[in-house]
């Protein structure tokens, strides 16, 4: 309280109902001299659980004799009080049983001679009981990673759907986690059990705690004339609040016991100081580490995870060639990897820098606020506007090549998944979604930057953030609730749940920010039901993710496991040599001829980009169809004077708003109709002309 006349460097209660006994530990220095009562009260979510007045002079064999009466100067005593029976049966069960305790412990000093209050101490409680555990960090890492690795496998062994639904899925629980530790960086004061399950998945942003790192941030930013936050350091006279609150430095209490605990190893008084923290500097706090190094800490764990995937990558090419060369494993296994694996690995890198974009729009954007130190500045603007260019330009690639698909083919998914470059390259940011909704990633782009910005900037202002939070995963929910962008049904279902739990937490987090002026009661509550709704939420994703991820792996068929897609992407999608060796078979068999059929697996486009689709170029046979303008076009692959639609079938099929073609296709469009040798003569023949891949031949892409 204002102007206390009685100040504690060490306030430790520890209440044992076992044997009803309240164990006080106070170093304290005290300007009161005269006789006083106290007044002890136990508060658990917003409930007075323990009302317990005290008369030192009157409980002299319990060791307050030495503050009848109370003299000026250093207080230290270590008194046991008995409480009444009747008082403990007060206390409700669940102070004893739910994790991470909402109370708080107060002592009020009043004066005998004149009844007005002179002091006041206040603590948290804890029942030594909390979510916030290294268990549960390293089980959602584990299987959201799992999720990545078994899209990965499946993807190189040929099964493109499966890959693609559980790196849509594993990439939702990974945005689902970030979402979670976001709440949690907000400077919002949140009840206990809040804080401690959004710590879990801070990870998700870089904030990982690591000895050697953390030396490793604080040696740069001193190098580079910043100056290190201590906090961790001086806990010995420094007491740290979260907003308004006490947080407790370590526990040392008796089972089921109730405590606060602030070690301090200094007792003069005059030297302690209070800290109060909130938003990043909360989680940086519950995370061990200083405050100053979130953002280099969040910086070296986003490049070592890259650095390691690219070790990953290129260690199992390796591996590949290796086992093939001595013939452990079939020639053809993991062929298109094997051949086309750089082209793969830059899609790789950039599906990290789209996990990466939410932690670095938080962790950049902030440092652009405390200005750590010059050179990490300097690094946050190379990485925060790097990202930004590198996924702006991707966003505009894709745009610009579905634009040109459906100006050419009345639908989207040709280029985009027909040519491998195309798909390997630029796939992270469309594949989840259906093709008419390829566009659907930059929304994502600009929803996480926005929330970004929001939890960056407004640090010091809780209930901007609340409220911008609310208004941009509403706006979020009903835009995917409209569109439903994602690649099939339960995609949708899945992903549009995570919208609706993280816009159900936005408004939680509202009610926390104290905005309604609502009782201490109603917020403890709603945090033990914030609780409840994630942890079950997000065990639910945890289990499909993991289901997904071990059928993939195991079964030998997975894709039988899903429905095509309605978009008919796979009608595209196909292996490089099952193509090409099955386009030269056609050339010999309309030939008449037994030629060597030589495998043209190697696709040209892995060999030099600027041949595929996705860099704009390639050659283009022409014919007397032209534009309105009057330009002259190319034919598209699917059109009826091209052998691979035959013209008895007549145009391709067009698309509606939500995907789905006018005709219900069994397979690609090369399969179906009669077989017309002349046809198939006359391909091969344009080929050998044009020595490229009929797989790009003809798209018109040189323009």
């Amino acid at each position: 309280m204002d102007s206390s006349n009685f100040t504690a460097s060490l306030f430790n209660v520890v209440f044992t109902p076992d044997n009803r006994s309240l164990h006080l530990e106070i170093n304290s220095y005290t300007s009161i001299a005269g006789n006083v009562t106290a007044e002890l009260q136990v508060i658990a979510y917003g409930f007075k659980a323990l009302t317990k007045s005290l008369d030192p002079c009157e409980m002299k064999t319990q060791g307050l004799g030495g503050l009848c009466p109370m003299r000026a100067g250093p207080l230290n005593f270590t008194p046991t009080i008995s409480i009444d029976e009747d008082v403990i049966n007060k206390i409700p069960s669940i102070a004893y049983t739910v994790p991470d305790l909402d109370g708080q412990v107060k002592v009020i000093i009043n004066s005998t001679d004149t009844g007005d209050t002179i002091a006041c101490l206040e603590a948290n409680l804890s029942n030594d009981q909390t979510v916030y555990q290294k268990g549960v960090e390293w089980a959602v890492a584990v299987i959201a990673g799992l999720g990545l690795v078994a899209s990965a496998i499946t993807s190189g062994l040929g099964h493109s759907n499966t890959a693609a639904h559980v790196a849509a899925n594993a990439l939702s629980l990974f945005g689902f986690f970030q979402a979670q530790a976001m709440i949690g960086a907000t400077s919002v004061h949140m009840p206990p059990i809040v804080e401690s399950w959004t710590q879990n998945f801070q990870w998700s942003i870089g904030i990982i705690h690591v000895s050697f790192i953390e030396t490793i941030a604080t040696w740069y930013q001193r190098a580079t004339g910043g100056t290190p936050s201590t906090l961790l350091s001086t806990l010995s006279t420094t007491s740290v609040l979260v907003e308004k609150r006490w947080v407790q430095d370590s526990f040392d209490m008796l089972r089921r016991g109730m405590s606060y605990l602030a070690e301090r190893e200094e007792t003069s008084v005059s030297k302690s100081k209070i800290e109060t923290i909130s938003g990043l500097a909360r989680v940086a706090f519950k995370g061990n580490m200083e405050v100053t190094n979130i953002f280099l800490t969040g910086l070296i764990w986003f490049s070592v995870f890259v650095v390691l995937v690219i070790m990953g990558v290129g260690a199992f090419k390796g591996i590949c060639e290796l086992l093939a060369k001595h013939g452990k494993i079939s020639p053809d296994k993991f062929h298109d990897f094997r051949n086309g694996w750089k082209v793969i690995l830059r899609g790789i890198l950039f599906r990290l820098i789209l996990i990466g974009w939410a932690q670095m729009c938080v962790l950049c954007l902030w440092e652009f606020t405390v200005h750590d130190s010059a050179a990490e500045i300097v690094l946050a603007i190379i990485m925060f506007f790097s990202m930004l260019g590198v996924l702006g330009w991707a966003s505009f690639k894709v745009i610009q090549l579905a634009k040109r698909s459906i100006a050419m083919h009345k639908n989207p998914a040709y280029i985009l998944y027909s040519d491998p470059t195309c798909l390997n390259k630029w796939g992270f940011l469309y594949v989840q979604y259906r093709a008419t909704a390829y566009y659907f990633v930059i929304p994502v782009l600009g929803y996480l930057l926005i929330k970004g910005m929001f939890i960056a900037f407004g640090q010091n202002h809780s209930v901007v953030q609340a409220v911008a939070l609310l208004i941009i995963e509403a706006a979020f929910l009903v835009a995917v609730s409209v569109i439903r962008p994602w690649m099939d049904k339960k995609t949708n279902i899945f992903n549009i749940s995570i919208a609706a739990v993280n816009f159900l937490n936005s408004v939680f987090l509202l009610v926390f920010s104290d905005v309604f002026n609502q009782p201490g009661m109603v917020t403890g509550v709603m945090g033990v039901v914030f609780f409840v709704i994630n942890v079950i939420f997000a065990f639910v994703l945890l289990v499909l993710v993991l289901i997904a991820s071990i059928y993939a792996m195991v079964s030998k068929n997975p894709d039988m496991r899903y429905q095509p897609m309605r978009d008919d992407r796979a009608s595209f999608i196909k292996s490089n040599t099952e193509l090409n060796t099955e386009l030269d078979a056609l050339a010999n068999t309309a030939r008449g001829g037994e030629m060597e059929l030589k495998s043209t697996a190697y696709h040209p486009t892995y060999e030099d980009e600027s041949n595929s689709f996705s860099s704009g170029n390639g050659a283009s046979i022409t014919n007397n169809r032209t534009q309105h303008d009057g330009n002259r076009v190319p034919p598209s692959p699917v059109d009826p004077s091209v052998p691979l639609f035959p013209s008895s079938h007549g145009p391709p099929p067009s698309y509606d708003s939500n995907g789905y073609n006018d005709i219900t296709r069994t397979g690609s469009p090369a399969h179906m109709g009669d077989f017309n040798p002349s046809a198939a003569l006359a391909a091969h023949n344009f080929r050998q002309q044009n020595n490229s891949s009929p797989w790009q031949r003809g798209a018109g892409y040189d323009h």
